[in-house]
């Protein structure tokens, strides 16, 4: 018979061995990852395609082309079979922000904002010896985080919601009321929070809740007739959750389909090109990015800036959808990829996008 003491060496030998076959198999996946991750370079955008839907009968990534002044696209699913030419609502993610950031420069325009005040000149804010300036906030630039904990985080992330369910105004308020910023310059930090301060600068200065804010801007202002914030309603289901009053929506909750996309694409290309003039310089990418052609060189507002491939772009993502949107202001070209899998699955839509991109200059 064993004793005590001869079963729990026992136990420990077991316990000791999975622990060595989980880290072998870890450490195999991560290197099988980076295998796979150095092939992206060298392939094509139609082999990134057929390898991203390969065997998923959910694939729907609908990729959408503007050269010669002419619009085009393409819906594509399973194995990168050609889907019939159905629109399809999409989250669009991070796209949303360069909808707030355009919506900040039109105030700015008119005069009611300015690029260089402090967000204190627009929100009653504690008396203190600096505040970061709405550029800032533009840019990515302003010293705060992407994001900070507050406990309706716990209740989503085990009720499967969106991280920024229930984050109201006053959270964002007292975060800024209780963040101190050093005056120094601060690096590119990429911010969901600076975004939402940016909503709810937005709402003070305009009087209007951003919902309808953004909406009216969407629909009036841009004519993109079925772009919105999120209602919850879209074809390809799985959206994120999102409540009224949420002040993150100005950092990701806009749902959109490939011809409201496109034609704010031209729209760029047309009208906005105070929007992509240089407000900061980050060259912030990792070597990966790098190798796979990702640079972000400089920022405007919200948008960034490629200069060794004259492109501008945004991307966004969410729980199960990611996005992109790049354009060559030189040769009028632009490409929009709006995919229904998370920005972790296979190769995302920011790479497919680039390479199509780059195929058309």
């Amino acid at each position: 018979m064993k004793t005590k003491k001869g079963v729990r060496k026992i136990v420990l030998i077991i316990i000791a061995g999975v622990v060595v076959v989980a880290a072998l198999v870890f450490v195999g996946i991560m290197l099988y990852g980076q295998h796979q991750m150095s092939k992206i370079p060298a392939m094509s955008f139609e082999e990134c395609l057929n390898y991203t839907t390969a065997g998923n009968d959910r694939a729907v990534i609908t990729v959408g082309v503007i050269k010669d002044g002419k619009a085009e696209w393409t819906v594509y699913g399973k194995d990168g079979a050609e889907l019939p030419k159905t629109l399809h609502t999409y989250e669009i993610g991070s796209l949303t922000k360069t909808v707030t950031a355009s919506m900040v420069m039109k105030l700015v325009d008119e005069g009611k904002m300015s690029l260089d005040a402090p967000i204190s000149d627009y929100l009653e804010l504690p008396e203190r010896a600096h505040y970061p300036t709405i550029r800032q906030l533009l840019t990515h630039t302003s010293g705060y985080s992407s994001y900070y904990f507050e406990g309706a985080m716990i209740g989503n992330f085990f009720g499967g919601k969106n991280s920024f369910y229930g984050i109201g105004d006053s959270a964002i308020y007292n975060t800024l009321k209780n963040t101190e910023i050093s005056p120094e310059h601060h690096k590119f930090d990429y911010s969901n929070f600076g975004y939402a301060a940016l909503g709810l600068i937005l709402e003070k200065v305009t009087g209007t809740e951003f919902t309808r804010l953004c909406d009216d801007y969407l629909h009036d202002e841009l004519g993109l007739a079925n772009s919105r914030i999120s209602d919850g309603n879209g074809d390809l289901g799985k959206l994120w959750d999102w409540q009224p009053g949420d002040t993150y929506m100005s950092a990701g909750a806009i749902l959109s389909d490939i011809e409201d996309m496109l034609k704010y694409a031209q729209a760029q290309l047309d009208g906005f090109s105070e929007n992509h003039e240089s407000f900061a310089v980050i060259d912030t990418v990792n070597e990966n990015h790098r190798k796979m052609g990702i640079n972000m060189d400089e920022i405007g507002a919200a948008w960034l800036i490629d200069r060794e491939n004259g492109f501008v772009w945004h991307n966004g993502g969410t729980g199960n959808y990611n996005s992109y949107l790049g354009f060559c202001e030189k040769t009028r070209t632009t490409v929009v990829v709006l995919s229904n899998f998370a920005p972790s699955y296979k190769i995302p839509a920011t790479v497919l996008g680039l390479k199509k991109l780059q195929s058309l200059q």
